[in-house]
């Protein structure tokens, strides 16, 4: 039987004027991904990270949990841990452990994949989150607080109605802070769209062009130790650093 072209459907509603996440494959060349929302990893917990973990539900790998994982880890995503099942492909001399775990973030709806590590005797026992972060926040979002978390290394993005999301991401534009560079930049160029905005504009770079320069006064302050402290930041805290 030939091939029949078929009318697609978007995944989100194209009025309403954002998207949490972006498929792009290339079914030719086996090739599926993200095509504009960041990826970030989760290694060391924080109370942050434990508020967003949270709220994660359990849930089968489906094609989303697939691109978070290389592509020969895919069959890998349906084997059970070693913790429940010690015959498990994911068991490793007994009590070593190479599993992994899927979830959805019920808000974003994104994907979640954890894996586990555990050596053998548990000397090293760790589990470590894989994600996209949003490209927006949800349309009746509205910002509350800029969160810098340096126990995990994540940005967050708190909202008015208290949900804590990942700062949302462009694909390639990852956020850091306290050193000069292309991570405090990108935060900078956040922060300043989110001041020039009166803080409607939420959303990851964008349309925003690739060589805006973000606020100078922004940029010197993301790139200063003063941002690589925990806090947590409000609109007019924001508004305060870049007049100086």
């Amino acid at each position: 039987m030939s091939y029949q072209p078929r009318a697609t459907k978007p995944v989100y509603d194209p009025a309403a004027g954002y998207a949490h996440f972006v498929l792009y494959t290339e079914p030719k060349y086996g090739v599926v991904g993200a095509a504009w929302n960041g990826t970030v990893s989760i290694e060391r917990k924080s109370p942050y990270v434990q508020e967003w973990l949270g709220r994660l539900q359990p849930c089968k790998p489906d094609t989303l949990h697939t691109t978070l994982v290389e592509s020969d880890k895919i069959a890998d995503l349906f084997h059970a841990c070693a913790d429940d099942d010690k015959d498990s492909p994911a068991a490793v001399g007994g009590s070593g452990c190479l599993c992994f775990k899927t979830f959805t973030d019920p808000e974003f709806g994104l994907p979640v994949v954890a894996h586990h590590y555990r050596t053998v005797g548990g000397n090293i026992d760790q589990w470590t989150y894989r994600a996209y972060a949003p490209l927006d926040l949800r349309p009746d979002d509205e910002f509350h607080r800029l969160i810098i978390d340096r126990r995990s290394g994540l940005f967050w993005i708190r909202t008015r109605d208290g949900l804590l999301s990942i700062l949302p991401e462009e694909n390639g534009r990852a956020y850091g802070s306290g050193y000069g560079g292309g991570g405090p930049s990108e935060l900078a160029r956040y922060i300043t769209a989110l001041l020039d905005s009166g803080g409607e504009e939420t959303a990851a770079a964008g349309d925003r062009r690739h060589d805006a320069q973000p606020d100078p006064k922004v940029f010197a302050w993301a790139s200063s130790e003063a941002a690589t402290r925990t806090q947590e930041l409000s609109y007019e805290d924001l508004a305060a650093i870049q007049n100086g």
